[in-house]
């Protein structure tokens, strides 16, 4: 999927394809929590590639976008920072999953983690569509001083 996904983001906003990518994840979760009772290999295999997809399709656009947004000589600095997110990421939701599964009563935590996993890809859906509208952009300022520049010095000549 990162290769397909890479050359779309070549050609479309990172917030579209990375909405649609967290769609297809939250829907991914649905179907798993609404596999049968004893499910074959099969049945299980598909919507975790569905997970999978929806995955890809939200991670090479948004690594794309956090690497190209930085300035050429902190490139490495943005994807430091992005694989730090994306670990940060991965040891809250596995806390998470294991709160809910001690919490969970009757043996449904697994069932109760894919439906709030599901409702956590919605709203994550819907904030990465807000990256398409103007009024969630912060404009940036003309110049910023730098670490060795005075901040009274005046700004580059117009």
């Amino acid at each position: 999927m990162a290769p397909f996904a890479g050359r779309l983001a070549d050609r479309y906003p990172a917030g579209i394809l990375g909405s649609i990518g967290l769609a297809i994840v939250g829907v991914g979760f649905v179907l798993l929590a609404v596999l049968p009772a004893h499910p074959g290999t099969g049945d299980i295999l598909w919507r975790i590639a569905v997970c999978g997809g929806g995955m890809g399709l939200f991670q090479q656009p948004n690594a794309r976008a956090i690497v190209m947004a930085a300035p050429r000589e902190r490139s490495g600095g943005a994807g430091a920072i992005q694989g730090s997110a994306r670990l940060l990421g991965q040891s809250i939701g596995a806390a998470m999953v294991a709160l809910v599964f001690g919490v969970s009563l009757g043996g449904r935590g697994a069932l109760t983690a894919l439906v709030l996993a599901a409702c956590f890809a919605a709203v994550a859906t819907v904030v990465s569509l807000t990256r398409q509208f103007d009024f969630v952009r912060a404009g940036r300022p003309e110049h910023e001083p730098s670490v060795t520049e005075p901040a009274d010095a005046p700004g580059p000549a117009a």
